[in-house]
Parts: C-alpha cells; structure tokens; sequence
C-alpha cells in the first residue's frame, strides 16, 4: 500500500466518523423533523454528507468542519406541513415538496458531482484539496 492509499484510507475512516457524529448530533439538537432527519440519513450520497441545522432546516455539507459549504440545497418545514426546498444560497428556491421522501429527491438531483465522502476539514481546505493535482476521488450519481 502507498502512501497516498494511506492517506486516502484514513481520509476516508475520519471522513465516516465526523459525518456518523454530525448525524448523532443533529438528531439529538431537535430542530430538524426525525421523519426528514430518517430520510436523509437512509439515503448513501447523503448520508455521507455532513448534516448541519439552522433555523429547523437541515443542510448538508461536502465538509466536517464549521463554516461548512454551501453548494448543496436545503430543506426547512413548510407552513402547514410538508418541507421547502431552497439553496444552495438563501436566495434560491427549488420548491414545495409534500413528503420528505420528495424533498430528499430534489437534493439528489441537485447534488453536485463531488459531493461527498465528506471532506475531514474546513471549506478552504476542501478547496486547496481539490485545486490539487492528481485524482481526487468522487461519488458517483449511483454509488452506495
């Protein structure tokens, strides 16, 4: 094994281990709908995704560590019931979406190419990582 395998290898262990961690801590702070929370988290590409609350809306990010990104939409409670859609920047809307199911199906289908395993990091790291030369590994849109 290289170097750089054991790098990725260990990348790739924090990475799954800060992303459980966000997932145990955004279930616990209560803002965000367990039903939305369940969803979410049963889904591979974004249960790979660091989860973050604000405001009762669930985000996600592409890494571990605050400020997070902003590149992904996200989901809040609807008036009435039901979930909307907005994002990646608080001036955009994807729309109303009735059930969790529907709203974590417009995230999917939003979700950029290089989103996820999570980055161990802070944004600018994440960046820096990516300008980097060399392969960099993605998800798939169908990978587990």
């Amino acid at each position: 094994m290289t170097l750089d395998d054991q790098n990725e290898n260990a990348q790739t262990s924090a990475s799954r281990d800060a992303t459980e961690a966000g997932w145990q801590a955004v279930r616990r702070d209560g803002r965000v709908r367990d039903e939305l929370i369940n969803t979410a988290h049963g889904h591979p590409r974004l249960r790979q995704l660091f989860p973050w609350t604000g405001m009762g809306e669930l985000h996600f990010s592409r890494c571990t560590e605050h400020r997070w990104t902003w590149d992904i939409p996200y989901i809040q409670p609807a008036e009435g019931g039901g979930y909307r859609v907005s994002g990646p920047l608080r001036t955009e809307s994807v729309g109303p979406a009735e059930t969790a199911e529907d709203a974590i199906a417009m995230i999917i289908a939003r979700l950029p190419p290089n989103a996820g395993p999570a980055f161990v990091g802070t944004p600018e790291q994440l960046e820096e990582y990516e300008a980097s030369p060399g392969p960099h590994p993605t998800t798939s849109p169908g990978a587990e």
